[in-house]
């Protein structure tokens, strides 16, 4: 949809602003849905001197008028500490150009300090706020060569250079860039060009009403859409109007009036199609920022509760309050992104220095945008009870696609991946319906009871031969500097810990471990015997898709013959674990060496046909995006469909804290309180007729993320567990027992009913209940 032919880009200089917002806006949504983002960012003026004598500019200053020529290491850190206290996320550095090529003072201060340029000050700048304060730092220092872009790219995100115009006439005697050598737009260009080859994300954009045309701001539009196709580098693309200010030579000047902004902002969006973000800075416009949305913008820029704009330092920032109440009007949601924009972010290994990515991925979510809290799956940090994560004070417009993709999941109609991913997507009053819409159907399923089921975990071994990223638990014969030594139960323990559970009113042992090598069937087998004649009346709830296809290759048989082997000493049910994502380019990444995704559905299919029902299991939040989520659970919908044979999905979050490929700098660490919830409620609408039960994991979403997972579309508490190793091992530090009491008091807090289950859902029988509130301790271990 967007305009490519040289009629139509001609055509466009005659469209009034009222032609185009239509269409433009139409484009923006197919891009960004109804978000629109903004930067929390500190601004950092490093030096106001500058070798450019641009004519209206007041950033840049004599050394007279400056005062000092640049911030010392001492007060750029202040800065930036008083916006990371703040809630900032972003440290814009400005700072003139090349000021120690004009002025003497500047370059003795450099040489004082052992620096060479003020691009070289600027590189340890950067990296003592990043390193400091965890800031992120974004460089908008002027013309750079490709040595001092590489330099930088080490130390920051991003980086930008506004192209302001491709006219050269502006150059010329008498012109708004007359005297300043680096506003020529060969130079400039070639500054966008360079970081495209280094692939910096990066920020530019045009300075409209300093004296160009409009076709001039079409060929400069064009001339930044070329480099762009061909690196893929341009993550915004900047629309800022010229203001006229006092001691510039165009102080007189007729600043544009709104109706070229929004022309130059609609064509903007026209020409670069549906996926460039296009801003305008609110503070320049604050009466037309309804107008701005309309002509297509998807972002406002950076706004900062710290410091002014120095560039425009009459115009105050928008309070984001404010920010957020016209964007709402319009039915879009702000939302906080990083520097670095979502789709950059979200492909990091390409566009960020390695050196930087850990801090990133500590600060994102699945789909690139700012974490906006501090919870992690097992963590003891505050997890928001509230439902909704709009403001309270706030309430957004429900978008039109949402409410058609709920009405569609609620008639139980198979929702597509894309439909699937925007749900996954909702955040302000869309994220209250996608919750409100899970809730009543979890209501018209279950009613209010809130099932639970009194079982005891058996880990029998944490050796295991396989090394999936994730996995905390798992052990080598030495592995001393992870929690937990490994370990083999022998059958005496492991009957005696199921003896133990049966007397404590367990209705199940549920039993996973590792896969030690020296394991075969066999092992699995004697497992169920040992259990069934120690106790005959439990539920054996056992062993992963992997440790089946383990033991079936062991002993040279088929997975199904296996399973049918296990099911006649006893296995009576298999947990859906071992799954993760089911999505082949994510398995890849996190456990190379383990089941295909078509595996785990091909054995999770044989356990159905052979009458043995399993759970189903999704772990998420470390390097997998939305669409991985879609596609795993069609993958469990469809199957479903077939077999009739999972009793429940089970949302596991990943808890990051000793997971390997966290410690390594290789995931996020887990999904963000808004993930978790929502993953529970799409599971509930997508799944629902076809699996009526939605349980989710107290040991990883605490007892605060539990409860607001049961008013969200959950209907199942998990299990008592009584040895809790897996999350424990990962490091939660949620317990490892929550006993019929506690469980039942969490579900009351949920304003449901408690109900004690067996491991298929039927009601729990008086005396094992009973047995379960008369429990005695555990025997320690």
């Amino acid at each position: 949809m967007n305009i490519r032919s040289n009629e139509e880009l001609l055509s466009l200089v005659d469209c009034s602003a009222a032609l185009l917002q239509e269409r433009a806006s139409i484009l923006r949504d197919l891009g960004f849905g109804n978000i629109v983002t903004y930067s929390p960012k500190v601004f950092i003026p490093l030096t106001s001197l500058c070798r450019d004598s641009c004519a209206y500019c007041t950033f840049a200053k004599a050394p007279s008028k400056a005062g000092q020529s640049y911030l010392e290491p001492e007060q750029v850190l202040q800065i930036a500490r008083a916006g990371k206290a703040n809630g900032c996320f972003e440290a814009l550095f400005t700072l003139g150009d090349k000021p120690e090529l004009r002025y003497a003072v500047a370059a003795e201060w450099l040489e004082q300090r052992g620096y060479r340029s003020t691009s070289q000050y600027l590189v340890d700048m950067a990296k003592l706020v990043f390193e400091e304060t965890g800031l992120l730092p974004h460089i908008n220092a002027g013309v750079l060569n490709s040595d001092e872009l590489s330099a930088l790219r080490k130390v920051s995100f991003s980086q930008g250079l506004m192209l302001e115009s491709t006219s050269e006439r502006l150059c010329q005697r008498g012109g708004p860039h007359f005297g300043s050598p680096d506003k020529l737009p060969k130079v400039r260009l070639k500054v966008l060009e360079d970081a495209g080859e280094q692939q910096i994300p990066f920020t530019t954009g045009l300075l409209i009403g300093i004296g160009e045309t409009r076709q001039e701001r079409v060929d400069a539009m064009v001339a930044i859409r070329d480099l762009h196709e061909r690196y893929g580098h341009i993550q915004e693309v900047i629309i800022q109007n010229f203001r006229a200010k006092a001691d510039t030579r165009m102080a007189r000047s007729l600043e544009p009036d709104i109706e070229e902004i929004l022309w130059t902002t609609s064509v903007a969006r026209l020409i670069f199609g549906a996926g460039m973000s296009i801003q305008v800075p609110p503070n320049l416009n604050p009466s037309a920022l309804h107008k701005l949305i309309d002509a297509g913008i998807n972002d406002w820029g950076g706004v900062s509760p710290v410091t002014p704009d120095h560039v425009n330092p009459e115009a105050a920032w928008p309070h984001v309050t404010v920010l957020a109440e016209r964007t709402a009007e319009r039915g879009k949601i702000l939302t906080p992104r990083l520097t670095i924009y979502p789709r950059y972010a979200q492909s990091y290994t390409t566009w960020v220095d390695s050196r930087l990515q850990r801090a990133l991925q500590d600060q994102m979510d699945s789909e690139g945008y700012a974490r906006a809290d501090h919870w992690s799956p097992g963590s003891s940090a505050p997890f928001s009870a509230r439902t909704s994560q709009a403001s309270p004070t706030l309430r957004t417009m429900v978008s039109s696609r949402i409410e058609r993709i709920v009405a569609r999941a609620l008639a139980h109609k198979e929702l597509n991946e894309g439909e699937i991913i925007d749900l996954f997507g909702a955040r302000g009053q869309d994220f209250d319906i996608v919750c409100k819409a899970a809730d009543d159907e979890r209501r018209r399923v279950n009613g209010d009871s809130v099932t639970y089921v009194v079982t005891r975990n058996i880990n029998y071994t944490n050796i295991c031969s396989y090394r999936c990223s994730f996995c905390a638990f798992s052990k080598g014969k030495v592995a001393d500097h992870l929690r937990g030594r490994p370990y083999v139960l022998d059958l005496d323990e492991i009957s005696r810990r199921a003896v133990e559970a049966w007397d404590r009113g367990a209705t199940e042992v549920c039993l996973q471990g590792g896969i030690h090598p020296s394991y075969t069937g066999n092992t699995y087998l004697e497992i169920c015997r040992a259990i069934k004649s120690a106790v005959p009346e439990i539920h054996i709830h056992a062993f992963s898709p992997l440790e089946i296809r383990h033991g079936a290759m062991t002993l040279g048989v088929s997975s199904d013959v296996f399973l049918r082997m296990l099911k006649e000493v006893g296995l009576a049910s298999l947990p859906g674990t071992a799954a993760e994502i089911l999505h082949d380019d994510i398995r890849r990444i996190i456990c190379p060496d383990k089941l295909t995704t078509e595996e785990w559905l091909s054995i999770i299919e044989d356990a159905h046909k052979a009458g043995l029902r399993t759970t189903a299991t999704i772990m998420f939040g470390h390097v997998e995006q939305p669409v991985h989520w879609a596609s795993h659970i069609l993958h469990v919908r469809r199957l479903q469909e077939r077999t009739g044979g999972f009793t429940e999905f089970v949302p596991l979050p990943f808890v990051p804290m000793e997971a390997p490929i966290y410690l390594r700098d290789g995931s996020r660490r887990g999904p963000t309180s808004r993930e978790a919830i929502l993953m529970h409620a799409v599971a509930r609408l997508v799944l629902s007729p076809l699996i009526n039960n939605i349980q989710t994991s107290w040991p990883k979403m605490g007892r605060s993320g539990a409860i607001t997972c049961l008013q969200s579309g959950c209907n199942d508490a998990g299990g008592t567990l009584m040895n809790e190793s897996i999350s424990r091992a990962a490091g939660a530090t949620h317990g490892q027992e929550m006993p019929p009491d506690k469980m039942e008091q969490l579900i009351t807090a949920a304003g449901r009913i408690p109900l004690q289950r067996t491991t298929l859902y039927g009601r729990a029988g008086p005396d094992r209940i009973s047995a379960s509130y008369n429990a005695r301790a555990l025997a320690a271990i």
